[in-house]
């Protein structure tokens, strides 16, 4: 079946999962879902335009000739990924960590994207869905490297990505305290996120290491894997007094002038990130000026650090997800910024399990140090922890009718939290 569903996709190289999106041509996958089932959607999808459907209901199969049964659409998808990206046989960076992810993949993929043909994940499509579908929009004829983001909260889910992506070479970012109610401990979260050494290790592949991160470097040499300092850039970097955005100084060798690059990143957190890019982007022979121009170009997006101007208000809007790592660093960067009026609007980090009230209760003792004029706080779990002088919000929409009965005016306000607390809603509200 697995040559057969190949042949097809040869022949129809564009997979959809959506049978509200059914390009001409196109192979449709019903996967199910807790509250749906594709099955029910595969003849619509061929109506729609759909060369064919698979499927993995036998009634539904019966209906066209142009419907595939196999056992389970999931696998049949992941499979079929995972053929494809062993037939093309390019070369496949895989990148996972608690935070920076998607900034960092973005980041690597501009810099060689100035001197190769790069296919990366799309957004944060980093999970045993998105990977596969992003593995299936590679085309030889277009593509000389791709640039794979994946994602877990639970045990096993990487090393289950690996499997699929088969990657030549692996970046870890960083490990934190995230999805600590899957993980069940920062252990866990290191064991899992570790998944990546293992199978690049035992496939005889390479990493890229963060040789300053002492997690990183415990788990690599605890992996076999060992520290080759001298390809690592040296790389330092600021963030400057007058404006937000990090300035970053880096150079590839110790007698190398020094490269000066003003990026559109906020937060000195960003450095590794950049760091990564750069060590990657030489690896694979793109010039140190082409690195300049594509790291100085780059703009985050989706709520990912970016720095808004809505009246006379300016924003850092980092609203899609949080966790204890990622708050504590964004809290320490906005610590530096010397407006006289800055507020911040925290929503609920979820998914920490046992450990949310301590979590919770730690970044209320980091507000406590701060110099704040406001302090607002979205969700239950910071309702419990909050303590004088701090004002709490049930949710979004009870911060948009504060906002609309106070205005707020001529601040600097970091707007921070779990992607589910909605918080990315309120730039349009302030």
């Amino acid at each position: 079946m697995k040559a057969e569903l190949y042949s097809l996709y040869r022949e129809h190289p564009v997979v959809t999962t959506d049978s509200r999106n059914c390009p001409e041509g196109s192979i449709f996958f019903a996967l199910k879902g807790t509250t749906f089932d594709g099955n029910a959607f595969a003849v619509q999808a061929l109506d729609k335009g759909c060369a064919y459907a698979v499927v993995d209901n036998p009634e539904v199969a019966a209906q066209d000739k142009r419907l595939i049964l196999v056992p389970d659409v999931l696998t049949a998808l992941q499979e079929l990924a995972a053929y494809h990206r062993h037939v093309w046989g390019g070369p496949v960076l895989q990148i996972t960590g608690t935070n920076g992810k998607t900034t960092t993949k973005e980041l690597i993929a501009a810099v060689l994207s100035e001197g190769k043909r790069v296919l990366y994940t799309e957004g944060n499509l980093n999970n045993h869905i998105g990977v596969p579908l992003t593995l299936l929009r590679i085309k030889p004829e277009e593509h000389d490297i791709a640039v794979i983001e994946t994602g877990a909260n639970h045990p096993g889910e990487i090393a289950d990505l690996c499997r699929i992506v088969q990657a030549d070479y692996g970046l870890i970012t960083n490990v934190g305290r995230a999805h600590l109610e899957g993980f069940g401990s920062f252990k866990g979260v290191m064991q899992t996120k570790g998944e990546l050494y293992d199978d690049l290790h035992k496939r005889g592949k390479q990493i890229f290491l963060n040789a300053f991160d002492d997690n990183l470097l415990q788990m690599a040499q605890g992996r076999g894997f060992t520290l080759q300092k001298d390809a690592l850039p040296y790389i330092e970097g600021r963030v400057s007094c007058v404006t937000p955005f990090v300035e970053m100084q880096w150079r590839a060798n110790v007698d190398d002038p020094w490269h000066t690059v003003q990026t559109n990143l906020i937060g000195a957190y960003n450095i590794a990130n950049l760091r990564a890019a750069v060590t990657i982007g030489l690896y694979f022979g793109i010039t140190t000026e082409q690195i300049d121009h594509a790291l100085a170009a780059y703009k985050p997006t989706n709520s990912r650090s970016e720095l808004r101007q809505v009246g006379t208000n300016h924003l850092i809007v980092d609203a899609y997800n949080a966790n204890p790592s990622s708050m504590s660093a964004a809290l320490t960067n906005f610590s530096f910024f010397e407006d006289a009026h800055k507020m911040v609007i925290l929503g609920d980090m979820r998914e920490l399990g046992a450990e949310s009230h301590k979590e919770h209760k730690r970044i209320v003792k980091q507000l406590q140090e701060m110099k704040l004029e406001r302090i607002w706080l979205v969700g239950d779990e910071f309702e419990k922890v909050a303590s004088a002088g701090m004002r709490v919000f049930k949710d979004v929409d009870a911060v948009k009718v504060a906002l609309k009965e106070e205005p707020i005016t001529n601040s600097t306000i970091l707007i921070k939290g779990s992607n589910s607390t909605k918080l990315h809603q309120l730039p349009e509200a302030i």
